[in-house]
């Protein structure tokens, strides 16, 4: 039953064309253009004795004190994840090779080979699948019920939760099973000259004056795209969906408490919130002509340099996008990062949570996993990744980058005990794969608004309709209007 969960979730992703940072979340897949798999060896010394865990068997994530612990292990470990651009010298920030050097400053002795690949989102489900998988992964898209068969917990949740922030993105039955790479929030990376030329000099808070801005700049400057959506990216469109929970109804509870229980999720609610409020921004953009000429041939790579140059106006990714953004070319200043265009009873909310997250092997041994152990807590702890990489903090008291003047940030909550895969059975059941690399309707919607085949309500009727059949079949109960 697991093998055939599994196996599910890799069709759909597959089908979909499908982090950030190493992130998730919004994505699935953030890096560059072709499949590469490079692997970068630590440098390290066969002379030192192993050190293995101490009597009571593995120290824990919890316990391991950096730079006192371990520095004698000998082991390998391989590290799989989606940022190729970070194989690459001309990276512009911190490339693997460097962070690796760091880390065998201080652990002489544990091998890190870093292996890569830009089609990570639907990969890693066949890694998994397989049984030979890496020592630690980004988790992809697995149920959550199948954690456990995948990978070791870090801990509970009351003593993670004190170390690490948003340490419930892979929360099961009390237990932890990933810490993650990066956090990020959800908004819109922008290029602040291109906005101001075109005279948008306060940062748009409703649908409404979103579009008036793209308008202004099309207008101003002909030859600029005012919103890029990377449509044939396919990976990029699900990021659309990490709007529709805390952004779009500033509920931290939606998400994994209420949608499940919602009828019409994607109705209008008639005061521009919620998913119909989102959806209908991108809708609105394509049909008015606010995007690319021709959406199939959009290229993500090319895009960086196109935004930081001033070509495009701005691109709807989540925070992990902006470092990358500011490297796409030699105007970093002008890039910029902003909320979300919807405000909820006057008020604009963002949501923040784990991108991709590392976890462990459980098939891994014990001598394996210390190592992997002491190189995630490294890497959360004293790498300086977080930061660099523009996340929101992980370790709490940390500093971050990035801050929304007047916006509240909120963690999605989550889901209630006994309900955790209700989210993963809805998308299963309707297809619809909300947050969980749902690119080909986000698609649909910009095949469909610039051909003008079908009004965005008819969409969001089908999406609907969709929605309620899985939930009758799958016996959850309504409960939210």
């Amino acid at each position: 039953m697991k093998s055939k969960r599994i196996a599910c979730i890799a069709m759909a992703g597959l089908m979909a064309a499908s982090l950030a940072g190493c992130g998730g979340s919004d994505s699935d897949n953030k890096d560059t253009a072709e499949a590469t798999k490079a692997t970068t060896e630590a440098a390290g010394s066969d002379s030192a004795d192993d050190t293995t865990a101490d009597a009571e068997g593995i120290k824990s994530y919890a316990d391991i004190q950096l730079g006192t612990d371990f520095t004698d292990l000998s082991a390998e470990i391989k590290f799989y994840n989606n940022r190729t651009d970070m194989d690459s010298d001309d990276y512009g920030g911190k490339n693997w090779k460097q962070y690796l050097e760091d880390f065998n400053k201080e652990y002489p002795n544990i091998k890190v080979d870093v292996i890569t690949d830009t089609n990570y989102a639907d990969d890693a489900l066949t890694h998994l699948q397989s049984g030979n998988y890496e020592t630690v992964m980004c988790i992809p898209a697995v149920d959550m019920a199948d954690l456990s068969t995948y990978f070791m917990p870090f801990g509970d949740y009351d003593t993670m939760s004190s170390l690490v922030n948003y340490s419930n993105r892979w929360l099961y039955q009390g237990q932890v099973y990933g810490v993650p790479l990066t956090a990020t929030t959800q908004g819109i990376v922008y290029n602040k000259k291109v906005f101001a030329d075109a005279g948008v000099t306060d940062v748009p808070k409703t649908p409404e004056e979103f579009i008036a801005a793209l308008k202004a700049i099309k207008e101003k400057n002909p030859k600029c795209i005012p919103l890029y959506t990377n449509y044939a990216a396919g990976w990029t469109m699900g990021a659309w969906d990490d709007y529709i929970s805390i952004t779009a109804t500033g509920d931290a509870t939606y998400k994994n408490q209420k949608l499940a229980h919602t009828k019409d999720p994607f109705k209008n609610y008639g005061d521009d919130t919620h998913a119909y409020a989102v959806y209908k921004i991108l809708y609105d953009a394509v049909s008015q002509g606010l995007t690319e000429e021709d959406y199939s041939t959009t290229d993500w790579e090319s895009s960086k340099g196109m935004l930081n140059n001033g070509e495009i106006g701005c691109m709807v990714l989540g925070s992990w996008s902006y470092p990358q953004m500011e490297a796409g070319g030699p105007n970093a200043d002008d890039i910029g990062y902003i909320p979300f265009p919807i405000s909820v009873n006057g008020k604009q909310y963002a949501s923040s949570g784990a991108d991709y997250c590392y976890g462990i092997n459980v098939n891994a041994s014990d001598e394996e996993k210390q190592a992997a152990l002491v190189f995630v807590k490294w890497m959360t702890e004293k790498s300086g990744y977080a930061y660099n990489e523009d996340s929101l903090a992980l370790v709490p008291g940390s500093e971050s980058k990035i801050s929304f003047d007047g916006v509240d940030f909120f963690a999605d909550e989550p889901a209630l005990e006994g309900e955790e895969d209700y989210l993963n059975q809805l998308n299963s059941e309707s297809e619809l794969n909300v947050s969980n690399g749902g690119n080909d309707k986000i698609q649909a919607i910009i095949e469909h608004a610039a051909n003008g085949d079908m009004s965005f309500d008819d969409i969001m009727a089908e999406w609907n309709q969709k929605w309620s059949d899985a939930q009758e079949s799958l016996g959850i109960e309504v409960t939210e209007k």
